[in-house]
């Protein structure tokens, strides 16, 4: 992988892994996925531009690329690359040599590498293939973690039934101090819990992780450039710690917590497997009463044991817990809807209205919903259950949204006070005559714009003679003041008709006897 097509967040994680964490450069290039050429070419340009860890907080993922990776100059085309592995086989064959594959070579590539650094190339390639080698673990330096094929199983105390467990096993590279723990499941949340108990159990953390290919902790695995899970990379760095996943089909990359499983299962699964457990704290109860067992058991050809090596190798060495735990977050990715909005298990989020469209990611804890754009934090909310509903930040609206929605039927009717009393009567009447009061706004608002446009007098004037017509509405006022109306007397008001009287008509004597009959009781 070129340097200049690492995405941002791949160059901030290889300069904290070597600048607060002090890795070496392969250690950087394995748990990045990056050739260490890669890695160097990274911190070759991160110190030429001057930068330090922590990288100022104003420097964005766009900022951090323009000063790290700017667009390459003009120049010759890299040069064609054989496949060394194709040439490195036929090596083998019989008669074959470098100079015949060379000029076979030059023939489908004339513009590609001469002999001399064909060679070069080649033997470089071959340097790398894999050797077997006895890993030598410094202090405090790996912690390896996986999870055993045979576990243990609880029974349901009302029907008897058997519910597997899955157990989590943690061993230290150089004391071979073990941790082992029950949990109902395997899944995410279970396998970010067990990792936290082991930190607490070891009472510190080691400098690099080196889990399997398991789905909580390498999303997609590749021998060459895996797909950590962002959950299992976040709370690493929350613990100051780095992640070293082993690669797919090379057991030797975990072999301690291979031999840490094959323990395990002698010591702890077998020497309880007559046992009846009831309840996962019980279980984990007596995996710990056996693991201490385990821990200062003595090694058959060193005497000394797991507990005394962590003691005086790998306690000393590893780094301090932090002052909080880690709170369980995952990590997803949205798109922002044209309602500057969000979907977030099934909730409805905003963002700044400017991020319409754009592609955000999104970190949920039990609490918390942060969304961040290119590393930043653009809005965070408390999380809310309550599906379909909606959490919007005012500030997260368009200036017009914003003044659109400042307006309340009260404020209103106090603006069209200050025009006259005729102005607010009808403010109130259109929004009376509404089956809701927004939905009279946009007329009022008009009214207020009828205010920039004629004097105050002439507008008052409107307002009264459409009261007086009963035209409530924003165009008979426009109309009205059009027309010049507004300066013409206004209608006599209708001729009240007088009460018709007819003996067969009752009035309100009638209904005061009717009222004073119930009262007393009497019939009158």
């Amino acid at each position: 992988m070129a340097a200049e097509r690492l995405s941002m967040r791949t160059t901030q994680e290889i300069l904290r892994l070597k600048w607060a964490c002090g890795l070496t450069n392969r250690q950087i290039a394995r748990s990045c996925g990056v050739a260490r050429s890669t890695v160097a070419e990274c911190l070759r340009r991160a110190t030429a531009a001057g930068l330090t860890w922590p990288l100022p907080p104003d420097l964005d993922e766009a900022a951090l690329a323009a000063r790290l990776y700017p667009p390459p100059p003009s120049g010759l085309p890299a040069r064609p690359q054989p496949a060394w592995a194709d040439l490195h086989t036929d090596l083998r064959r019989p008669g074959v040599t470098l100079q015949l594959l060379w000029d076979e070579y030059k023939a489908v590539h004339p513009t590609g590498y001469q002999y001399s650094q064909f060679c070069v190339h080649y033997r470089r390639w071959a340097a790398r293939l894999d050797v077997c080698l006895r890993q030598e673990h410094r202090a405090g330096e790996k912690l390896f973690v996986d999870y055993a094929g045979q576990s243990l199983a609880l029974t349901d105390p009302a029907t008897g039934a058997r519910i597997e467990t899955a157990l989590f096993v943690a061993v230290l590279g150089a004391s071979n101090y073990t941790y082992a723990e029950a949990t109902l499941r395997a899944d995410l949340p279970a396998w970010i819990a067990s990792h936290i108990r082991a930190f607490e159990f070891f009472g510190g953390v080691p400098a690099l992780l080196v889990p399997d290919n398991h789905k909580g902790a390498v999303l997609r695995p590749d021998r060459y450039e895996p797909d950590l899970h962002p959950t299992y990379l976040d709370c690493a760095t929350h613990y100051g710690s780095a992640i070293l996943p082993a690669r797919v089909r090379r057991p030797r990359d975990k072999a301690k917590v291979e031999s840490g499983v094959l323990v395990v299962t002698r010591w702890i699964v077998a020497a309880l497997r007559h046992r009846t457990f009831f309840h996962l704290a019980e279980l984990n109860a007596a995996i710990g009463e056996l693991l201490t067992r385990l821990n200062t058991r003595p090694f058959r050809k060193l005497p000394t044991s797991r507990r005394a090596l962590f003691e005086s190798l790998d306690r000393p060495a590893l780094r301090p817990l932090p002052a909080t735990r880690y709170v369980f977050a995952e990590w997803r990715r949205a798109r922002v809807h044209i309602d500057y909005h969000l979907v977030v298990a099934e909730h409805y989020d905003s963002v700044p209205y400017q991020l319409v469209h754009a592609e955000v990611e999104v970190r949920l804890t039990a609490t918390v919903v942060e969304v961040l754009h290119q590393g930043q934090r653009v809005a965070s909310h408390v999380r809310s259950a309550q599906r379909g509903g909606f959490t919007t930040d005012p500030a997260h609206r368009p200036p017009a949204h914003q003044a659109y929605l400042a307006w309340t039927p009260a404020r209103l009717v106090r603006w069209a006070a200050t025009v006259g009393p005729a102005t607010a009567g009808l403010v109130a009447a259109v929004l009376a005559s509404r089956p809701h009061p927004e939905q009279g706004y946009r007329s009022c608002l008009g009214l207020l714009r009828l205010g920039q446009q004629y004097p105050v007098p002439r507008l008052e004037a409107a307002c009264a003679r459409a009261l007086a017509l009963q035209a409530t509405s924003y165009k008979s006022v426009q109309s009205i003041l059009r027309t010049g109306l507004d300066g013409q007397p206004l209608p006599p008001p209708p001729a009240t008709r007088p009460p018709v009287l007819h003996l067969h008509l009752r009035g309100p004597a009638y209904y005061a006897g009717q009222e004073e009959s119930d009262v007393d009781g009497t019939d009158r």
